[in-house]
């Protein structure tokens, strides 16, 4: 079972790595689209995009995500070509602004995620964990990208115990990185917070039992920000839930998770600091901090 706060290398394309273990880190959610439900039609504008990108860099993201295809329940589908008409100009202006800037691309299109990491981007989100294209997995392993494997409850049949469902779509998803020709230390995993999980009471005994997903020995990436969750027990609107976001944050980065995507960077990034300054006294005195 993974230690989740030991140094470990997460490889991801152009040859780069990113430090996990001792301290959390942020990915800023950039959606160029005119319909998520929290951002819709504020960056779809590639200048806006990079704009924003920049903004929750110095806010302190390491990585910013652009999203091109709405993932809420029920949204509009959209086809490969509109999908890449909306990122690449957005992928684009980012990297021309910046191009040092840690890019990961929210898609599950193989032909999407090829056409961006050859542009630049560094790691591929996937919310459907490799399943929905296959081809996807040899894409990233192609470009050595960084790959975000998420779990979801859509359209597909789950087992009654959340943390049992977990570990059998993973199972899976990590048979189709395998036979790609992905490395270990290339994957990330997520427990897709809201994906198909339909009530307040799965989401939080998911919450509650996270530290159970270690057995993968893998890291994780966390993505409640907003989430109709959290509305449901603030009772606030979505954008009103960065608070209740950041204390998900805090938790979940003390029970382990390694980065956490964001809308919100200033108000996760306090919420992270706390944790890591925690975990770490809490290491010193049991004799295991590393410098």
């Amino acid at each position: 079972m993974l230690d989740p706060f030991r140094k470990r290398q997460w490889h991801i394309a152009s040859d780069q790595t990113v430090e996990l273990g001792p301290r959390g880190h942020l990915m800023g959610v950039v959606n160029v689209t005119p319909d998520s439900f929290s951002d819709g039609g504020q960056f779809a504008d590639p200048r806006a995009a990079a704009g924003q990108a920049l903004k929750m860099v110095n806010d302190g993201a390491l990585i910013v995500d652009i999203g091109a295809e709405s993932t809420k329940p029920n949204a509009k589908s959209v086809d490969c070509d509109e999908e890449q008409a909306r990122l690449m100009p957005a992928l684009k202006a980012i990297l021309e602004a910046s191009p040092d800037i840690l890019i990961s691309l929210d898609t599950y299109r193989a032909s999407t995620a090829e056409k961006g990491l050859a542009a630049g981007a560094h790691i591929v989100n996937d919310v459907w964990g490799l399943q929905k294209e296959p081809d996807i997995a040899r894409v990233a392993a192609d470009y050595g990208a960084g790959i975000v494997i998420m779990h979801t409850n859509r359209d597909r049949t789950v087992l009654d115990d959340v943390i049992e469902d977990q570990k059998q779509y993973f199972d899976k998803s990590l048979k189709i990185a395998e036979q790609a020709g992905l490395n270990e230390n290339q994957i990330m995993l997520d427990p897709g917070f809201g994906f198909g999980k339909e009530t307040t009471e799965i989401n939080l005994e998911l919450m509650a039992r996270f530290d159970e997903l270690h057995v993968f020995g893998l890291p994780f990436l966390i993505g409640t920000s907003r989430k109709r969750f959290l509305g449901a027990i603030t009772g606030r609107e979505p954008q009103d839930r960065d608070i209740a976001t950041a204390a998900t944050t805090a938790i979940l980065r003390k029970n382990g998770a390694a980065i956490f995507r964001v809308h919100d960077i200033k108000i996760n990034a306090d919420a992270l600091k706390l944790a890591d300054a925690l975990i770490v006294t809490g290491q010193r005195s049991a004799g295991r901090f590393e410098p």
